[in-house]
């Protein structure tokens, strides 16, 4: 039908057989992986093991508060890591470094946005999170990489920027532009007078 392409992303990919990796990755095609959302709803687990030895592209999702209560990115790169592990049989699918590259910079590949985001490089956005690696339960620490993977949540996000714009200080949302704030109740009103 001509969808697949590089613009391509499916979304929970939990029933691909090999001929269908394959196909995605002749067009270059793209998977977010919604590991919570499967389990919870009991749709099946993406085949991410065989999806990266066969060099698809993937990135994580979360899915909605529908069918993923938390919404965490860290929980799903966790998740995601153990279940690669545990349905291929091989403890070294999808090690932490894949996973941090799936959360970010293939992700950004997937959506076509990797030249502005997805890497902290001279010339792309400054989204950035810094992660608090002084609590007691974050010790010891011998590989950074496996820590964010295995053991952060996102509790233990000290602060955010956006575009170089702080957002989170010290654990704390700062306030929000009073505009921004009116835009988003008039847009919020309009869809439920229009619904």
């Amino acid at each position: 039908m001509g969808l697949l392409s590089p613009q391509f992303v499916a979304i929970h990919a939990v029933h691909l057989d090999e001929s269908e990796i394959g196909v995605l990755k002749t067009f270059g095609a793209h998977v977010a992986h919604c590991p919570s959302s499967n389990l919870k709803l009991g749709s099946g687990m993406a085949p991410i093991a065989q999806l990266e030895r066969s060099g698809v592209n993937f990135g994580f999702g979360t899915d909605g508060a529908a069918s993923n209560n938390r919404l965490d990115s860290f929980s799903e790169m966790r998740l995601a890591s153990l279940l690669a592990k545990g349905s291929s049989g091989d403890a070294t699918a999808l090690s932490a470094h894949k996973t941090l590259r799936a959360a970010t910079l293939s992700g950004a590949e997937a959506l076509g946005l990797d030249p502005v985001i997805g890497s902290v490089v001279p010339g792309k956005y400054a989204d950035l999170i810094a992660v608090r690696l002084n609590d007691w339960q974050l010790m010891p620490r011998f590989d950074i990489a496996s820590h964010l993977v295995n053991v952060v949540t996102r509790g233990d996000v000290s602060d955010v920027w956006v575009a170089g714009a702080a957002k989170v200080r010290d654990g704390k949302i700062l306030p929000i532009d009073a505009g921004i704030l009116a835009d988003i109740a008039e847009m919020w009103q309009n869809r439920i007078l229009n619904a």
